[in-house]
């Protein structure tokens, strides 16, 4: 018969004696990532590859730090790399809709940017000046007298001539227009004294007046083309003068930056477009006043400025950029606009960087999981990398869900290393469903959950506690705090050999111990004030356990602790609650009867069971069938059913539990209520390990001693799992007490004998059992049934049963030949 476990197997303390040190004031900080030697690798071979697609995901479990330690990870990294380079839009006065980008060594794009409010400035009076000189004002005046002078001379002669022929040329007052009118003793002539003339003359001063017209009309003619060639000429006067005041302003500012072609050809531009707009600094007081009314002044002078998109002026080393909410826009930048008069209208100056712009030349730290649910984010990071280049675009553009003019900025290219950082299903999702991502994303920084419990682990782990102590500036741990949270870690990864590296479980341990220290007036963080920040964590979060035994306790849910019952046994749940996990009894009962061998999982047929546990059901019938129908059909029908499971049931770690319920009823041996079992089974009668041992252990202690210990309760685990133990102090102390066993078994027999307290029995050469064992009693009830059936067969069905074979038999064949 199977012994129980001696006390001293069901918790694994950590010696203090083997820390070697007083307290974790003592010990230096941790550099690098505690046990993650696989995930560190990966970082520095991602990292320090620089090619396509060799972007990094890294994966782990939500609370491992994975954040955290990736960016302290970068940041020692990039402050070895060089500084990236500054980006600036600036004004395409060839196609204003596409603003031109350019690059420059970091800090100069601000620098540039204060340049050229600053040649602005100097235009703004430099122009005006320019156009006040005597010299000036004297140039125009010759050029506006030559017009006059030829003006005054043609029209002389023409006057000249008609007053040969008695006609003189009348100018309107303030107007230019021109008439002939004849003369009558120098004078011009009244209508009624042309009315008076003879007709010969009349005619004759008709034709003169018309002569002289057409005269005039080529006349007026050719002072248009002078006023041209006036216009012409002061313009060309102006861009002198202009270009004398403007020119050796941008020349200084072309000769400062020499280095930077695209900054010499834009500055190029710039004296171009000033000289072909020298109105808009000439009069400004007058002019300001007028282009302020329409909306206009600072539009005039905005197309000089610089917009800085990414500005590293103050960086050191590589940028390392975390974008916490990664929209569309926020990754790859957006265009805002402004509403004037109604209309909503930009320009390259309100072109706003993104992530990608900011982290360029750098590293960008993404979550997966909000890239992947915000809308078009994850198909534009996509595209981003593909191309190379980061052109900025707007999605309700895209999708033509607005209509306004916009801006198509010069895409700027791209040079950067995307780090995501998400859970493992995801890697693994976007692995199987999208062909992009393994293009990407190359490579796979995989955290581990745990490390090996040895001696140099545990001082490495009391090092990596002493530096979260310093960094959240806690009280120090003495040695004897720092080995119960080692024996924490241990239970937390369900694992005597393993250490949780669970970061997020691990601050709020030292920071509730650290609480409860201050709150006793101590120096020392002290074993005492762990175990308190320990219980008061299970003590915050077990409301719903505590009703689960309360219910336990007064009747309300059907659970024996004592007696025998037969087809009847106490299983073990695991649940959760938010964080925290906890186990109880779960009664499973069997029926049996004359069937065709059909196991029916109540469970499943309601849909409350999952596929794990429906697996767990399909493994046991097959048990029963290989171990006790060998050579005759399972004539079995039985039922399971978790007793008042009203949530759910998933996974096959009652696997055992119902298999032992149904021998039960079939041997008709009653089963110990004093014992609880867990543990998964194959078909061989195997016992395999199961999850959350520890909880289910102290959830049976714990329904026991709600409604009473009597010295014989306990609980029967796989013996794969007797390493996992580490039970909480006072079932450790019942156990030693013997007031509480936990029983280890390999086998479904041996489970089986713990519970009845009956020989399972083992067949002999000819497959029979020992007489009076369970086995024995169990083959004898499933021949019994395989009688009963045969006997009460209706006639015809043996034959039939005969055609049925045959005809499978003719439809092998044809399968086989064809």
């Amino acid at each position: 018969m199977t012994q129980a476990l001696d006390a001293d197997a069901l918790y694994t303390p950590c010696d203090p004696d083997r820390l070697g040190f007083k307290s974790t004031a003592e010990l230096a900080d941790l550099d690098g990532l505690l046990g993650q030697d696989r995930a560190e690798e990966a970082l520095h071979f991602g990292l320090g590859i620089r090619r396509h697609g060799y972007n990094l995901f890294v994966l782990g479990p939500s609370g491992m730090g994975k954040h955290t330690m990736v960016r302290q990870f970068l940041h020692q990294c990039a402050a070895e790399e060089p500084v990236a380079r500054d980006w600036i839009y600036v004004a395409n006065f060839s196609h204003p809709e596409k603003p031109r980008a350019i690059e420059l060594a970091a800090g100069r794009g601000s620098a540039f940017a204060r340049d050229m409010r600053q040649l602005v400035e100097d235009l703004r009076s430099a122009i005006p000046n320019a156009f006040e000189t005597e010299q000036y004002h004297a140039r125009l005046q010759e050029l506006h007298e030559s017009f006059q002078e030829r003006s005054r001379e043609v029209f002389a002669e023409l006057a000249e001539e008609a007053e040969k022929h008695g006609v003189t040329l009348v100018r309107a007052r303030d107007q230019d227009e021109f008439s002939f009118v004849p003369l009558k003793d120098e004078r011009p002539m009244k209508s009624e004294e042309y009315e008076a003339l003879p007709e010969e003359e009349q005619q004759r001063l008709s034709a003169v007046i018309t002569s002289l017209e057409d005269k005039l009309r080529g006349i007026l003619h050719q002072r248009s083309q002078w006023q041209r060639e006036l216009r012409e000429a002061i313009k060309t006067l102006n861009r002198e003068v202009g270009m004398f005041a403007v020119g050796h302003l941008i020349e200084d500012l072309r000769e400062k930056y020499n280095d930077i072609a695209a900054i010499s050809d834009y500055l190029s531009e710039v004296q171009e477009d000033v000289i072909d707009n020298l109105n808009a600094f000439r009069d400004q007081e007058e002019e300001e006043m007028v282009m302020w009314e329409t909306g206009k002044a600072e539009q005039s002078f905005r197309r000089y400025q610089v917009n800085v998109l990414v500005d590293h002026s103050e960086a050191s080393g590589a940028p390392v950029v975390y974008e916490d909410l990664p929209i569309f826009q926020n990754l790859i930048g957006r265009i805002e606009y402004v509403s004037q008069m109604g209309t909503l209208v930009t320009d390259y100056m309100l072109i706003r960087s993104g992530a990608l712009h900011r982290a360029n030349g750098g590293y960008l730290v993404l979550d997966a999981h909000k890239v992947l649910t915000q809308p078009f984010a994850w198909e534009a990071l996509k595209r981003v990398l593909y191309a190379g280049e980061i052109h900025i675009e707007s999605p309700a553009e895209m999708y033509s869900m607005i209509s306004t003019v916009s801006l198509e900025p010069e895409p700027v290219p791209l040079d950067v290393k995307v780090i995501l950082v998400g859970e493992r299903y995801l890697y693994y999702l976007l692995q199987a469903y999208d062909p992009d991502f393994a293009e990407l994303f190359k490579v796979q920084a995989d955290f581990e959950n745990s490390l090996d419990s040895n001696d140099d682990n545990q001082n490495l782990y009391a090092r990596l506690l002493s530096t979260l102590v310093r960094k959240d500036q806690l009280l120090h741990f003495d040695r004897d705090a720092v080995a119960r949270v080692i024996e924490h870690s241990r239970r937390a990864v369900e694992d005597t050999q393993k250490l949780s590296v669970h970061m997020r479980s691990i601050n709020d341990l030292l920071q509730e111990s650290d609480y409860w220290a201050r709150q006793g007036d101590r120096e020392l963080v002290t074993r005492a004030d762990v175990q308190q920040a320990i219980d008061k964590q299970i003590y915050r979060s077990d409301r719903v356990q505590q009703r689960i035994m309360e219910e336990i306790r007064r009747g309300t849910l059907l659970i024996d602790t004592a007696g025998a019952v037969t087809a009847q046994v106490n299983a073990l749940v695991v649940s959760e609650v938010g964080r925290f996990a906890f186990g109880h009894p779960s009664r499973v009962t069997a029926t049996v009867r004359v069937g065709e061998g059909e196991v029916v999982d109540i469970e499943r047929e309601v849909e409350l069971g999952g596929a794990i546990h429906s697996k767990g059901v399909m493994i046991l019938t097959a048990y029963l069938a290989a171990r006790f129908a060998g050579s005759k059909p399972l004539s079995l029908a039985a039922t399971l059913v978790f007793e008042q499971n009203y949530g759910g049931i998933e996974g096959d770690s009652a696997t055992i539990a119902e298999l032992c319920a149904l021998l039960s009823a079939l041997a008709g041996i009653p089963v110990r209520q004093s014992l609880a079992v867990t543990g998964s089974a194959n078909q061989r009668g195997q016992v395999q390990p199961v999850g959350g041992i520890n909880e289910k252990i102290e959830g049976f202690f714990d329904a026991c001693q709600a409604i009473g210990l009597n010295g014989e309760q306990g609980v029967v685990i796989p013996v794969t799992n007797v390493e996992h133990l580490m039970l909480r102090e006072d079932v450790v102390a019942a156990a030693r007490e013997g007031r509480f066993h936990i029983y280890p078994v390999n086998t479904v027999d041996e489970a089986i004998e713990v519970l009845t307290g009956v020989t399972a029995g083992e067949a002999d050469a000819q497959g029979e059992y020992p007489h009076e064992s369970v086995n024995y009693k169990v083959k004898q009830r499933l021949e019994d049934f395989a009688e009963t059936r045969h006997e009460f067969a209706k006639p015809g069905d043996e034959d039939q049963d005969e055609d049925h074979k045959d005809k499978d038999k003719d439809k092998d064949n044809d399968d086989d030949a064809s």
